[in-house]
């Protein structure tokens, strides 16, 4: 114990830094937010048509990622950590393809979960099986953010149909 100090001043000083804390942490996140983006709740309308998007038959996950099993694989399942051969078509939400494997004729390979591509494909990939097609539809904080990248505009809504063609052992 501090010398001069009882025990419930002590507790005082620490509620008081500990709300210091907790008050500068939010004046930090906020500061951090860009005021222009301000993101709005998806709806379907979002999405050219081409893309059939239908938010409602989706599953929406704690992060905002949406995704929905287009045709559901009979192999094993991707776990974290596993590496996976993908073929995937990338759209932004107006329906421009940004990006396609299937032009190369090779697939996509990876490792779930060590973040070497963008979160919500590391997020969204996890329990596919192979032989399995999914949908997914990423939001900006889990794709590219603020800054964007390439093609892809800052604050940009990805969508992706990623097909599992194998589980690397």
């Amino acid at each position: 114990m501090v010398q001069g100090c009882s025990a419930e001043s002590l507790t005082r000083i620490e509620n008081r830094d500990l709300k210091r804390l907790l008050t500068i942490s939010l004046a930090l996140s906020l500061a951090a937010c860009n005021g222009d983006a301000v993101f709005q709740p998806l709806t379907n309308d979002d999405f050219a048509a081409a893309l059939n998007v239908d938010l409602d038959a989706m599953t929406q996950t704690a992060s905002g990622l949406y995704w929905q099993d287009l045709e559901v694989g009979a192999g094993d399942e991707a776990v974290v950590g596993a590496t996976v051969k993908v073929q995937y078509e990338g759209w932004l939400a107006n329906g421009t393809l940004f990006d396609t494997s299937r032009d190369t004729g090779f697939p996509f390979s990876f490792q779930l979960g060590a973040g070497f591509v963008i979160e919500g494909w590391d997020e969204g990939v996890v329990g596919m099986r192979v032989g399995g097609i999914r949908k997914l539809v990423i939001p900006p904080g889990l794709a590219y953010g603020q800054s964007g990248r390439g093609s892809i505009p800052g604050n940009a809504t990805l969508v992706f149909d990623v097909e599992l063609e194998e589980i690397v052992p």
